[in-house]
């Protein structure tokens, strides 16, 4: 049963990636009538614009910290934010990009209240994805878009759609799996490379992306090799996009189900 309107409620809002100008109309109003407005943002230029917007702003950056795992750190984002709410307070946990996306906390923080009974809702916004295909050109709906976090595809039985775009989210953290490191080290990517190689030849094409975090800044777009990945230098926003590496095929039994032949299909395309 849903709690009466004394009670605190949640909104996990998504400020975008580029400062002030991608996020939206709805998530500015939450941010400004918020009572209190927690903030897990990518720099001091970022979190002072909240602070402009709402005086009662927290910062959630300070917990974390190398000497424990980012497991306890998210756990105490979740804690921050339920306990507001249980105070009666109308909280806003803002995050930067889409708040649903790489982003524990927020759907923690927003399960825990609605068990509780509290108004928990989420808001979404531009992700470092949205700007990667804005940035780099491509249409996910032209051949396919296969996306991992890179140390879950390292350890996890995934397959990969050589005819698709893959996108390996957080490379710059290949092979860590502590949880406490913030970056990787070059012995993990080499491990990675041979990792991939096991559908890519060495010599194709990959791109390492970053999407500007400032207006006065520009997208890292390097496309090189993989094998050259060991030797580049990468942050935790780093993102390896691998292109296809076949061109899409027509499947004769797929176009069968639908009573149709290749000639017929092509006919239409």
């Amino acid at each position: 049963m849903r709690g009466d309107s004394k009670k605190g409620s949640l909104v996990c809002v998504g400020t975008g990636i580029q400062l002030a100008g991608q996020i939206t109309i709805i998530a500015k109003s939450y941010i400004e009538e918020a009572d209190i407005v927690f903030g897990v943002l990518p720099d001091p230029v970022a979190e002072s614009w909240i602070s402009d917007l709402n005086p009662n702003f927290v910062s959630l950056q300070s917990l974390y910290s190398e000497s424990r795992s980012r497991k306890e750190t998210y756990k105490d984002m979740v804690s921050a934010l339920v306990s507001e709410v249980e105070q009666g307070k109308k909280v806003v946990g803002a995050f930067y990009g889409h708040p649903g996306v790489f982003a524990w906390a927020p759907h923690e923080a927003i399960r825990r209240l609605r068990a509780m009974g509290y108004e928990a809702t989420m808001e979404p916004g531009i992700s470092a994805e949205d700007c990667l295909f804005a940035d780099l050109g491509i249409d996910p709906g032209a051949s396919g878009c296969q996306g991992f976090e890179t140390t879950q595809f390292l350890f996890y039985k995934h397959t990969l759609d050589l005819y698709s775009y893959v996108i390996l989210w957080q490379i710059g953290l290949a092979g860590e799996w502590t949880l406490q490191s913030f970056a990787t080290s070059k012995s993990n990517l080499e491990k990675t490379v041979s990792y991939l190689s096991r559908w890519y030849p060495l010599s194709h094409e990959v791109i390492i992306y970053e999407a500007p975090f400032l207006p006065t800044q520009q997208a890292r777009i390097e496309r090189f090799p993989l094998s050259e990945l060991p030797d580049k230098k990468l942050q935790m926003s780093s993102t390896m996009v691998v292109p296809p590496l076949k061109k899409l095929e027509l499947d004769e039994e797929g176009l069968k189900l639908f009573g149709l032949t290749v000639d017929d299909y092509k006919s239409t395309t």
